[in-house]
Order: C-alpha cells, then sequence, then structure tokens
C-alpha cells in the first residue's frame, strides 16, 4: 500500500512537471523573436537548458544519493518554479537564457524521480513502475503543448505563469505528501559502501568502462542520439517534405505521444514479465532501426504516420528498460548518481541533434535535391541504430547474458572507482 501511494505520488509529480515544461516549450522561440533573436539565438537558447541539464543532472542526482530524494527533489522543482518566473516577467533576451539556464541546472527530477522508484519497488517490479513514469511523461507532452497554444492567445506571459503555477502545485505535492524514499537502514547501508559515484568527466569516463553499466550506458547515448535527432528536426522535415502546417505537425506529435503512452502505460509490464532486459533492448533497437528508415524514405504522410508506429513502440520501450537495468546494474548507494549520468548523455544527444539534423538536412538537400536533405536525418539515425543493434547483441546480450533482468541474484556489483573529489 505505501509503494502504492508512493507511487501515485510519483507519478503525479512526473506529470505535472512535464505539463508545466511542455507548456512553454513550443512558445519559446516565438518569445525570443519578440526580441529580434536571430535562428541561431533561439537554437542556442534549446541547448543552453539541453547544457546545463547535462551538468546538473548528474549533480543533483548524485545528491540525491547522499542526502535524500526528497529536499533534492523539492530544490529541482524550486528552480523550476524561479526559472518560469523569470520567464514570464523577462523584459530582455538575456532573462529568457538566464531563465533557462536556471530551469536547466536544476533539471534533475527525472533521475531523482528514478532513483526513487529504485528505492521503493522490488527489481522484478522496476521496468513496469519505471514505465509508468514514462507514461505520466508522455501525457505531460501531449496536453502541454495544446494548452501552451490556446493560453498563449492571451500573451505569452500566460503559459509562464501557468506553468509557474504548476510548479507551486508540485513544489506543494511534494512537501506534503511524498515521502522520504532512503529510510535510516538504507542511509546506514549507503553511508558504509565503498562504492561512491563521483561527480566528474573522469566518473562518468569510468563508468563508460564499466562492466554491466558500461554498455548500457553507450546504448543510452547512441539511442539517445538518433531519437533525439528525430525529435528536433521532425517539424522542419514534416514542413519540407509534406508541407504541413503548425497544427497538423502537432496533430501528429500527439500521435507519437499516444503511441508512447500506451507503450510504456500498457506494454511495458507485460513485455519484462515475459522477456529479459537484455533481449528487449536488442529487439527494441532493431525495431527503431526499421521504424528510423520508415522516417526517412516514407513517400507520403500515411506511410510516415505507420512509420511512427515501429520508433514510438521502440523509443518507449527503450527510455524505460536502459535505465530500469542501468539502476539494478549497480550498487544502491550510487544508483542516483548513475541514473544522474544516464540523464546527462541523454541531455549530450539534445545539445547535439538539433545542429547536426539542420546541417544534413541542409547540406545534403544543397548537394541531391530536397527529398534526399530530408532523408538525410533519417538515414543517418537508421546507420547509427543498425550499428547499435551490433553492439548490443555483442556487449549486453551475448557477453553479460541477461544483465539486470534477474538483479536480485548477483552477490556483488561491478566495483566503481572512488575519487578524491567526492
Amino acid at each position: 500500500m505505501l509503494k502504492d501511494k508512493a507511487l501515485t505520488s510519483i507519478f503525479l509529480v512526473v506529470f505535472i512537471d512535464l505539463l508545466g515544461f511542455s507548456l512553454i516549450l513550443p512558445l519559446l522561440p516565438y518569445l525570443a523573436k519578440t526580441y529580434q533573436a536571430s535562428d541561431f539565438q533561439v537554437g542556442l537558447l534549446v541547448a543552453v537548458y539541453a547544457g546545463a541539464s547535462l551538468i546538473g543532472a548528474p549533480l543533483l542526482g548524485r545528491l540525491s544519493d547522499r542526502y535524500g530524494r526528497r529536499p533534492l527533489l523539492l530544490i529541482s522543482i524550486f528552480g523550476t518554479l524561479v526559472g518560469f518566473l523569470m520567464l514570464a516577467f523577462a523584459n530582455s533576451l538575456w532573462m529568457i537564457f538566464l531563465a533557462r539556464l536556471i530551469d536547466g541546472i536544476t533539471a534533475g527530477n527525472i533521475s531523482i524521480v528514478q532513483a526513487y522508484i529504485s528505492d521503493v519497488t522490488a527489481p522484478k517490479d522496476r521496468a513496469k513502475s519505471f514505465g509508468l513514469i514514462g507514461a505520466a511523461f508522455g501525457l505531460g507532452f501531449i496536453i502541454g503543448p495544446a494548452a501552451g497554444g490556446a493560453l498563449s492567445t492571451l500573451g505569452y506571459i500566460v503559459p509562464a505563469l501557468a506553468a509557474a503555477s504548476l510548479s507551486t502545485l508540485n513544489l506543494i505535492l511534494v512537501a506534503a505528501w511524498l515521502r522520504e524514499s532512503l529510510t535510516p537502514q538504507k542511509r546506514a547501508e549507503m553511508s558504509s559502501a565503498t562504492v561512491r559515484a563521483a561527480i566528474s568527466l573522469r566518473a562518468l569516463w569510468d563508468a563508460l568502462h564499466r562492466p554491466l553499466v558500461g554498455p548500457l550506458l553507450h546504448t543510452r547515448f547512441f539511442f539517445g542520439l538518433a531519437f533525439s535527432l528525430f525529435q528536433s528536426i521532425f517539424s522542419l522535415y514534416a514542413l519540407n517534405r509534406f508541407q504541413l502546417n503548425a497544427q497538423s505537425i502537432g496533430f501528429v506529435l500527439a500521435y507519437v505521444g499516444v503511441l508512447a503512452v500506451i507503450t510504456q502505460g500498457f506494454m511495458i509490464g507485460k513485455l519484462t514479465a515475459r522477456y529479459s532486459e537484455s533481449r528487449l533492448i536488442a529487439s527494441s533497437t532493431a525495431l527503431m532501426a526499421v521504424g528510423l528508415a520508415g522516417w526517412a524514405l516514407a513517400p507520403n504522410l500515411w506511410l510516415l504516420l505507420l512509420a511512427m508506429v515501429p520508433t514510438s513502440v521502440a523509443g518507449g520501450v527503450l527510455n524505460t528498460v536502459i535505465n530500469s537495468a542501468i539502476s539494478k546494474s549497480v550498487a544502491p548507494a550510487e544508483a542516483g548518481g548513475m541514473l544522474g549520468l544516464s540523464s546527462s548523455l541523454e541531455a549530450a544527444t539534445r545539445v547535439i541533434a538539433p545542429s547536426l539534423g539542420g546541417l544534413l538536412l541542409d547540406q545534403v538537400g544543397r548537394s541531391y535535391g530536397a527529398f534526399a536533405g530530408t532523408a538525410a536525418p533519417g538515414i543517418f539515425s537508421t546507420i547509427v541504430m543498425v550499428w547499435l543493434f551490433s553492439y548490443v547483441v555483442r556487449h549486453i546480450v551475448r557477453e553479460q547474458g541477461q544483465p539486470a533482468s534477474k538483479p536480485g541474484e548477483p552477490a556483488s556489483y561491478p566495483a566503481a572507482q572512488t575519487h578524491s573529489s567526492d
């Protein structure tokens, strides 16, 4: 019963947080343009948030291992609230950048939430619980952009104030309802643990070369790169290839979101009960390659919508199962920090993908024509996923057998190196 209440609380926290985030996300370019921002500055505005998240996510995740999930979640939500308020009352471009920087550096909610779930769920139920959080994430993104668009007709300040109000509600919810998941016994165990995940580039390098978790982090990065390329360039792709307007693109993205919610909310539990996580990662990587190839080559909208099915299903499975496997491939004392590193790698892909996608679309289009230009990001992503499938088979399925599929069985976890900076 306690676990169910905790998961309900976390579901609401994630849903409200992502609803607020997605309320203002589609409006940022228009808000920046009111201060005569260039296209480059608009792109930089997206990169600033992702870059700040790259630093903030592992930091907050690691601090939550030391000081508890609840206080760090409160800090993270408060930072988001400050960022939204600054955005609402910004009177210059630099204030918009500062607002996104503050929001990004405190955007460790997801890594902390994932660590919280790993505290309160048994390993066999963890992927299913991660899937429910993924569903909350998806629901927020389905509802938020449409609501933000409607509110923007009253002025750009209104969606920002609505997002700030949601963050205030979230702050109250966590303070009043969410219990700390690190019990005194768990704190004692973690304090005495020899494994410590440092917060540095060296720590990331070491993690990438560790057994079990290293290949999972590699998979997280390359899957994230391919999927972020799809997400970041999709609107421009749809405009150039099918001449879709903003409303039509919104409907297509909502369709993708619905598919992801169905996958993470209803399919994950059944899939993980039947198949090992390693095999789910491998099969979803292959399925993602098929979907991205369809995205690249679709000659009409109906075939594009068909290609979105394997893309969305595979993306939903991979987003859930990879982080579930990571949480079970390290000692409990470093779960938050390692999930933070995973979030940091994902943030890095969101810094790289928009520029890479735009470069491929522009340069290939100029050299080989419009269709080739719009296909180039999808072809590149497909190649990445085909290579990743080979990597997963070699380093996760064959070498590790079923990493983290039965995490309660190992007597010990792969040791992490300690660092004086920790």
